[in-house]
């Protein structure tokens, strides 16, 4: 039961703790519409292969017609969130302070927006195009290395430079700030700026985010803004001036959202993850050029495969299983997930049987 303290001599002014405003809004996509829907389905446009024009042919100089084919990604969002405080009159007048609203500004600041923080980055960590494992933690010595590794596997998948942000936490901050090529490097560090922005490295944003909204062993996310996408179909906060049963202020709000990462734009969400005995990325599949047996996985992990050439992360034609059917020819692609661990990568294979 909470507890209310009614004031002899008071203060006009709350005490609130510390708070951060979102880290997430306004840094991803807002390109699809949920109003009105509670999925949305993307359908991404396949290309054909490029062939030389035959000037000698009697037909068809430019190469055999093939059907063009799409893709199609369900996103369903699955984050209906609300909260319901009530101020008493008498409380309120006691008190001496505008109670009402003031809790629905410390609501927003302390519970509702970095819940919903904490839950987007768990998304674009489990959901990441590429998710790197390693054993050895980050400091001055490798960070470096390991950022240039993420810029690098982003720029040999064509994501623009422009659009990107790189979510450190605080020890891969001051590493950073540790280095001798620091001095060398782009604007990070030289001021801050709004939305927990600390400064810029290899043309990308730096925002340091506290370590208790990243999952465990997380070290940086580098995402590009097109790659991944936050809707919020419902943003609603009201006061109720003395509704029937109550003498007071009724104070409600109603947040329904969710994080998706677009199938054909996953290479631009990297994740660093420092592995121990209590964080693992679970590795990748074997599959069997003959008859596309699906072996390797971790004990009590999911099998999450396809046969049409589609990503089974995103997928609607991911199946569960071990046994794909195909044929010669039928590329199967598979992965695995587990609770508790980071998914690993995708394994691919053209069956020969």
């Amino acid at each position: 039961m909470q507890t209310v303290h009614l004031d002899s001599k008071y203060s006009k002014k709350i005490d609130q703790a510390f708070t951060l405003g979102s880290l997430v809004q306004n840094r991803l996509s807002r390109e699809n519409d949920f109003v009105g829907a509670k999925t949305v389905r993307i359908h991404n446009i396949n290309t054909v292969p490029l062939v030389d024009y035959d000037r000698t042919a009697s037909s068809e100089r430019y190469g055999t017609p093939t059907e063009v084919g799409d893709t199609v990604q369900e996103l369903t969002l699955t984050q209906d969130k609300s909260f319901s405080g009530v101020i008493d009159k008498g409380n309120n007048l006691d008190q001496c302070i505008n109670k009402a609203g003031k809790f629905l500004g410390v609501q927003m600041s302390e519970a509702v927006i970095p819940e919903y923080d904490k839950y987007c980055f768990a998304q674009l960590c489990q959901k990441a195009g590429c998710i790197k494992g390693s054993a050895a933690a980050i400091d001055k010595t490798n960070v470096i290395a390991r950022l240039s590794a993420a810029r690098a596997h982003l720029l040999n998948r064509k994501v623009p430079v422009k659009g990107r942000t790189l979510y450190v936490n605080t020890l891969v901050f001051n590493a950073l700030v540790d280095t001798d090529q620091f001095k060398n490097l782009d604007k990070l560090g030289t001021k801050a700026v709004a939305n927990g922005q600390v400064g810029e490295i290899f043309g990308a944003p730096v925002v340091e985010v506290p370590e208790e909204l990243l999952p465990k062993g997380v070290n940086f996310i580098l995402v590009h803004k097109r790659a991944a996408c936050a809707p919020e179909k419902i943003h609603d906060a009201k006061t109720h001036i003395d509704p029937p049963g109550i003498s007071g202020s009724l104070v409600e709000g109603r947040f329904y959202y969710d994080l998706f990462v677009y199938a054909h734009k996953a290479d631009g969400v990297y994740v660093d993850v420092t592995t121990d005995s209590s964080v693992k990325v679970l590795g990748a599949l074997t599959i069997a050029a003959a008859g596309g047996a699906i072996s390797g996985e971790e004990s009590g992990a999911t099998v999450v495969y396809t046969t049409d050439g589609t990503d089974p992360r995103y997928s609607v034609t991911a199946q569960v299983g071990k046994a794909p059917t195909g044929g010669k020819d039928v590329i199967v692609k598979a992965y695995q997930k587990k609770a508790g661990m980071f998914p690993s990568a995708v394994t691919e294979q053209k069956l020969t049987s």
